[in-house]
């Protein structure tokens, strides 16, 4: 109700009767499951390009098991629409992954990891503490794959004049301290600063043939001679950071020193003293690469020193050692570089993404994800007892920071974390769907990978394509049936069905191959949400060089899509104009026109090859079992094509009252789409009734809408007939036109 103007004056009101359109809602979304060689489990994947499923899933293997599926995606993906694929969970598929300990063979079934969201759910922080590092998916490709990691442990590596010195107590865990007698410049006078470094032993390097022996030493603080400590962070050549060579060195156990020097083990002059990252390589097997060629090397993060913590910073890098992947060997495919150990760690870079390794990896890298984080049980990848990387001060001396485990995965607050320093993880251990890759995906896996597309809620979906069938005709026949079902319940979709392989390919006898055909389609489900054809055509497969025949379905379902993106859905994707096959060199199985009368009346869609043209396809009818207007491709996607476009325009009067407005407004949207697809050759003519005749007081008092819409579908032509007829030359056209 409008305001009521008190004074005169213009009010200007303003209504809204444009709210609501009717669009065509053409997503050109195909759908396919199958034992591609890489890739997620029992998730779909949007592909737009070739490129993208080999990136994704891999390359088509040798075996008709695996080609045929992957062939049939590239197929459809030739026409220009976008394809969902879901890789088929199999039994025997396991990741590759580094143990925890022991050699991991657990990873089958619940202990897979099959996605992102399965490892989310069931795998990353600490669910599952039986590997290390895994693969990113199920598989042999991972095999051979090596995780490079390295923290800063240590600071520097020092040589020492002695040998044995495990008997001297350079142990690791065990304390390292050396003399500090520096000349500070200060101003107008020169100062003198006495104390000594501490610092803790993380490797010992004892040679039993020379004099010269190494330890790897962690700088933790200086102490002053009045027993003042302070923490310090280790850069190379720095006088109160750095052990040198004129420094006396002691070792020191547990019970430690107090304020002085008098209860050392053992003393010795350094020989030299080196940067200890400096010397690090990657431990590979295909090449040399120094880390400090990668990046600088990790230190304490921003995070966790601003939280009193220390010590968390971890580069990772993943090596193509074996070149399985990149084709060459030693080859780095990622570097994650500076993440963190804290769990709560968050980059300072670009917050507020995550920092901590563990997640870090599981959103941005491709090969791998992390598994347990080390503990003092992990004695195979690291140390006997987690390397503490930090002193406390205790009674008379100072002890290791031990905290039993790693300390990886707390939060940073005050932590200091232990150290693994430079360690290598070899992944083992995959498995793809059977020894030999050849093993075809069971039916049961498949038709669970296919129900990640059966709800039309979560899932988009215009084609479901059934690449080829199984290992007998049963079993394909119920694969088809299962996609049938999946289209007729969602009924926005159609399913592309193909024969079963033995039907046609390596059968010459055309007699044959047709009786197969009619047998083979005459026990599936009658839908006009599903189209057969009776191709199995011969290309050419550029990774295994060689020609190889895969089912059309792809194809077909790439034709309707093409149809929808060059023309509209309403015409039909066979015939010369827009029913041409790509990369068709033969076909298994040519009908011919008497061939194709036995078929065309069951509801079997011919591919043919006819000289000069190609290989086309040469029919255009649903599965739909008995004669209607749904019997034919271009009229059921008509209909889909506008049932999901008033769909979204009728979702706009939900919760509108049910009055002659809000029908008046309806009409209007309707109308002038439909006027639109007449106008595009789709109708020969419509109807909207929404009044009060289909809208009684029973309809509205019931809180309904009723809009009755009528459409004369554009039929597509499937027969012509040419009469020629001869006449007498006195006759005329008139006298005989009409006649005949």
């Amino acid at each position: 109700m409008a305001t009521p103007q008190l004074s005169p004056g213009v009010l200007v009101r303003e209504v809204d009767l444009t709210v609501g359109r009717a669009d065509n809602v053409l997503d050109n979304i195909g759908g396919i499951a199958g034992p591609f060689p890489i890739g997620p489990v029992d998730f779909p994947i949007d592909i737009t390009t070739e490129q993208e499923l080999i990136s994704t899933f891999g390359k088509p293997l040798s075996t008709d098991a695996q080609y045929e599926y992957w062939m049939s995606a590239a197929s459809y993906l030739s026409y220009g629409g976008v394809l969902k694929v879901v890789r088929t969970a199999g039994t025997t598929l396991q990741n590759a992954n580094a143990g925890v300990g022991y050699a991991y063979t657990g990873m089958t079934g619940t202990g897979r990891i099959d996605s992102y969201d399965d490892y989310m759910e069931n795998h990353g922080d600490g669910e599952d503490t039986n590997y290390t590092w895994a693969a990113k998916n199920p598989g042999t490709w991972a095999n051979d794959l090596k995780v490079c990691v390295i923290d800063d442990v240590a600071d520097q590596i020092i040589g020492i004049t002695t040998s044995n010195l495990s008997l001297a107590g350079a142990t690791i865990g065990y304390g390292i301290t050396a003399v500090l007698d520096v000349n500070l410049p200060g101003a107008g006078s020169t100062s003198q600063f006495n104390g000594y470094l501490k610092g803790i032993i993380t490797g010992v390097n004892t040679e039993s043939t020379s004099e010269l022996s190494t330890i790897n030493v962690k700088v933790t603080s200086r102490v002053s001679a009045a027993g003042t400590e302070t923490a310090i962070t280790y850069a190379e050549n720095t006088s109160f950071a750095s052990f040198d060579t004129s420094d006396s060195c002691y070792f020191v156990d547990n019970a430690g020193i107090n304020t002085g020097l008098s209860a050392t083990l053992a003393a010795y002059t350094p020989a030299t003293a080196t940067d200890w990252y400096d010397q690090q390589k990657l431990q590979i097997n295909n090449g040399v690469m120094y880390w400090k060629s990668i990046a600088p090397r990790p230190v304490s993060t921003k995070y966790t020193l601003d939280r009193s913590g220390k010590n968390d910073g971890i580069h990772v890098v993943v090596v193509d050692d074996a070149g399985n992947i990149s084709g060459v060997t030693g080859s780095i495919l990622e570097k994650h570089l500076n993440l963190s150990k804290a769990k709560d760690a968050i980059s300072a870079v670009n917050a507020p993404r995550k920092n901590w390794y563990e997640q870090y990896i599981a959103d941005f890298s491709d090969q791998v994800y992390a598994g347990s984080n080390p503990s003092s049980a992990e004695d195979a990848y690291w140390r006997t007892v987690p390397v503490a990387t930090g002193f406390t001060t205790a009674g008379a001396g100072y002890v290791q920071v031990t905290n039993g485990d790693s300390l990886w995965g707390l939060d940073a607050q005050g932590v200091t974390f232990s150290g693994i320093g430079n360690t290598t993880y070899t992944l083992t251990g995959g498995i793809d769907y059977s020894a030999n890759k050849g093993a075809k995906a069971a039916l049961g896996d498949l038709q669970t990978s296919y129900n990640k597309l059966s709800n039309e809620d979560e899932v988009a979906m215009d084609y479901l394509i059934m690449g080829p069938g199984l290992t007998n005709e049963d079993e394909s026949q119920a694969k088809a049936n299962h996609l049938l079902s999946i289209a007729n319940q969602r009924k926005d979709c159609v399913a592309f069905i193909g024969p079963h392989r033995g039907n046609v390919v390596g059968e010459s006898n055309t007699t044959t191959q047709t009786t197969n055909l009619i047998q083979y389609f005459s026990s599936l489900t009658s839908t006009s949400y599903g189209v057969f054809d009776s191709g199995y055509k011969y290309t050419y497969d550029r990774f295994n060089n060689k020609f190889r025949y895969i089912p059309c379905n792809g194809d077909i379902a790439g034709l309707t899509c093409r149809t929808g993106i060059l023309a509209y859905p309403w015409f039909s994707p066979a015939g010369q104009q827009r029913g041409i096959i790509n990369n068709a060199v033969k076909l298994a199985y040519n009908p011919s026109k008497a061939q194709r009368d036995q078929l065309y009346p069951l509801r079997i869609n011919s591919v043919i090859t006819q000289p000069g043209i190609g290989t086309l396809l040469f029919g255009d009818k649903t599965a739909l079992g008995y004669a209607s207007a749904f019997d034919r491709i271009n009229v059921r996607r008509l209909f889909l094509t506008v049932e999901q476009a008033l769909q979204k325009a009728a979702e706009a009067q939900l919760f509108e009252l049910n009055d002659e407005i809000t029908r008046a407004n309806f009409k209007n949207i309707v109308e002038p789409y439909l006027r639109d697809v007449q106008a595009k050759r789709g109708l020969y003519g419509f109807l909207v009734v929404c009044d009060t005749s289909n809208n009684t007081p029973d309809v509205i008092d019931n809180n309904e809408f009723r809009a009755d819409i009528y459409l004369k579908p554009a039929k597509a032509i499937n027969y012509v007939t040419l009469t020629f007829v001869a006449t007498r030359t006195g006759v005329s056209f008139e006298e005989v036109a009409g006649t005949v």
